[in-house]
């Protein structure tokens, strides 16, 4: 029987089902009535005749100088590379590739080292089933705690990294190491003059160990929020209402100090701690407006009779001078005179007296002697 054999195919002749050798572009001729079959495949991408095993195929040289065959063995994964670039992930344990018209290559990279190093760049590692490895993010002013098998390996900071989970399980616990604010809003305290009061408090903290802090503290907000409410109605609570709105500056640093001496408690620092507002019931409100009220009207009242006493001593001062110079009095007469004049339109004297002591006596006011 004829057999065309294209210049991108190969064929393989068996006999009975058995494999004899591989052919390649021409014009063949087999018996069929001697038992011969060719069966012809195009010699591009991966090899699709595995009828007969590749060992088997093998052992003919112009088959294996026209294919190229990788086994990746266990704990290693492979990349699947077509004339130097990378196409695909190698998902099998076995393959075989026409070698002829592409050059075909799989790089095998091993997970026996948890840690995936440079050797596997971002573009292979899109290709990698995700179950395969464990990606970890650690962001500015954070830090990273890598745990294999639930034990602590390492501590991780500003960066991206991977680890197979070939070997170990591979878990990550990432803290902010940033300062935090809590704030402590609508707290009640009852004074020690059993006044209720509310009270916004606001603290800065940021965790001081990493380490102690995944080992000591589960749930630092709900544990952090409720020492603090304490702190603050211990201390507040030792001060009656005027004493409190009167040492606002004080009870905060006694807050700040009364926290940083719990400060192991919780594996933090804090950074600083002071009342915001002091939020007094409606009734005590008013009172406190009452009272506020009479004092400025007092001391508006005071400022008024002291102005009057200085006007009335400059006056005084001011008419024992001009007893005492003529000169003086004059100059006042003129004085007021101008202002008369600014004043009225028209003015009519007589000859009998001089203008000042007309003036004078139209106003009733006394002449000097």
């Amino acid at each position: 029987m004829k057999y065309i054999i294209k210049d991108n195919q190969a064929g393989f002749v068996l006999r009975n089902g058995v494999f004899q050798k591989m052919i390649t572009a021409g014009t063949w001729h087999f018996p069929k009535i001697a038992g011969y079959t060719v069966v012809i495949e195009e010699m591009s991408d991966e090899l699709e005749y595995l009828e007969v095993p590749y060992q088997v195929l093998s052992k003919d040289a112009t088959f294996r100088n026209a294919t190229v065959h990788t086994e990746i063995p266990d704990g290693s994964v492979g990349f699947i590379y077509m004339n130097g670039k990378l196409t695909s992930f190698a998902s099998r344990k076995d393959y075989v590739f026409w070698n002829v018209f592409d050059k075909y290559e799989v790089k095998i990279v091993s997970m026996a080292e948890t840690f995936i190093g440079a050797e596997v760049t971002k573009q292979m590692l899109s290709l990698v089933p995700r179950h395969l490895y464990t990606e970890v993010s650690v962001g500015e002013g954070e830090v990273g705690l890598v745990y294999y098998d639930n034990v602590m390996q390492n501590q991780l900071s500003k960066g991206v990294y991977r680890f197979w989970n070939y070997h170990h399980a591979v878990s990550c616990c990432v803290l902010d190491m940033k300062q935090k604010e809590l704030d402590i809003v609508g707290q009640e305290i009852l004074t020690k003059d059993k006044i209720g009061i509310r009270m916004n408090v606001a603290c800065m903290y940021k965790i001081r160990d990493a380490v102690e802090f995944v080992e000591t503290i589960s749930d630092l907000k709900g544990q952090l929020y409720p020492a603090v409410q304490l702190a603050i109605r211990e201390i507040v609570g030792n001060y009656k209402l005027d004493e409190i709105l009167e040492a606002k500056e004080q009870i905060s640093r006694e807050i700040y100090e009364a926290l940083k001496g719990r400060e192991e408690m919780f594996c933090v620092s804090f950074l600083t701690a002071g009342i915001k507002d002091i939020i007094l019931p409606g009734e005590i409100r008013e009172i406190m407006n009452s009272v506020l009220v009479a004092e400025k009207a007092a001391q508006a009242n005071v400022i008024a009779r002291r102005e009057e006493v200085a006007s009335t001593r400059s006056l005084l001062n001011t008419a024992k001078l001009m007893d005492e110079n003529q000169t003086l009095y004059k100059l006042k007469e003129l004085e007021y005179l101008e202002k008369i004049c600014e004043k009225v339109g028209e003015i009519s004297v007589n000859g009998n007296m001089g203008i000042m002591e007309q003036l004078g006596k139209m106003m009733g006011t006394r002449q000097p002697q």
